[in-house]
């Protein structure tokens, strides 16, 4: 098989930002790129596209065929529909700006650490209290059946804690009050652009 290659400076960075539901990476995803113009990478999937969605802009929507075009870091499969992060969309992602960012769960982030190293800063949001990460998920819509299985699940515990192959790696920004996460970033985003400019 042909290794793919990156065409990208080393200076360029990714932020990994990963945590259990609720804990609000699309909200912090949402507010770098806003506020600072950091590209969100967009992923694969051969999920169906959904009326609201735009083919480039919430996904890639692939085939079976196309999808398998692609060189993934990672990817997953999910009620029978396959899910990744390519190194084509990090590229693009970065020919708009050196510093991208994607939402992954903390087992994706432990894989890019691993393929991308120094490029990788991984972002890792908690939440204190459990009452607020319930409020949240019901303000975005879930039920809250779906609220307690979601909780209850393998994949929300793991996801809670910072896994010990990213202990040192990451920074551990606690997201219950949305002003003061918003300094934290500030201040995460700042050092990360410093890191560029410093290679």
């Amino acid at each position: 098989m042909q290794i793919f290659k990156l065409g990208v400076r080393e200076m360029n960075k990714i932020i990994v930002i990963a945590g259990p539901t609720g804990s609000g990476k699309t909200t912090v995803a949402d507010y770098l790129n806003q506020r600072y113009g950091v590209v969100k990478v967009i992923t694969h999937t051969t999920r169906p596209q959904r009326t609201n969605e735009k083919q480039g802009v919430d996904y890639y929507f692939e085939t079976a065929d196309s999808f398998d075009q692609n060189h993934y870091l990672e990817q997953v499969q999910y009620a029978h529909y396959r899910y990744g992060s390519s190194y084509e969309g990090l590229t693009q992602a970065w020919q708009k700006n050196p510093i991208a960012c994607i939402v992954l769960d903390t087992a994706g982030a432990i894989t890019y650490q691993q393929k991308l190293g120094d490029q990788v800063e991984i972002l890792f949001l908690r939440v204190q209290k459990e009452a607020t990460l319930k409020q949240r998920l019901l303000k975005r819509g879930d039920s809250m059946d779906s609220i307690t299985k979601r909780i209850n699940s393998p994949e929300y515990r793991r996801d809670m804690e910072l896994p010990s192959e990213l202990q040192g790696k990451a920074t551990v920004i606690d997201n219950d009050d949305w002003q003061a996460t918003k300094q934290k970033l500030d201040a995460f985003y700042l050092q990360v652009k410093k890191q560029t400019l410093d290679v």
